[in-house]
């Protein structure tokens, strides 16, 4: 893709509220976009701001599977399955050791995750 179109296609995005597809785009072509920010709509270089401060602390994106788990748990404990709970822990142990991934989690699930002592107390 070239940079026009990069950029038409995050703005775009971000007029349709589709703020996902927006941060994959940014965080796929961080390197062509953090020079031509002046060509982002609003919403579109808060995205950029947010993606440049996370590169900058040396934190991962998540991926596509990590945020599956992350669904799979928030779902589950809206639903109070613990079992469902336990079971996407246990396919997913280190997850749950990076500190950004509790930013994902609902309250539900931060809740049951307390009182199981899977993280700690806020």
């Amino acid at each position: 893709m070239q940079l026009e179109e990069i950029i038409n296609k995050i703005n775009q995005s971000t007029e349709e509220l589709d703020f996902g597809t927006a941060r994959r785009y940014v965080e796929n072509n961080y390197e062509l976009l953090k020079n031509q920010k002046h060509r982002l709509n609003t919403n579109a270089r808060e995205i950029l701001s947010f993606v440049s401060e996370r590169f900058e602390s040396g934190l991962q994106p998540l991926s596509r599977i990590e945020m599956a788990a992350i669904n799979a748990i928030n779902i589950s404990a809206k639903k109070f399955n613990l079992s469902g709970v336990k079971l996407a822990i246990k396919n997913n142990p280190k997850l749950l050791l990076r500190h950004d991934v509790l930013d994902y989690l609902n309250s539900d699930a931060k809740i049951l995750l307390e009182s199981m002592g899977v993280i700690e107390k806020m």
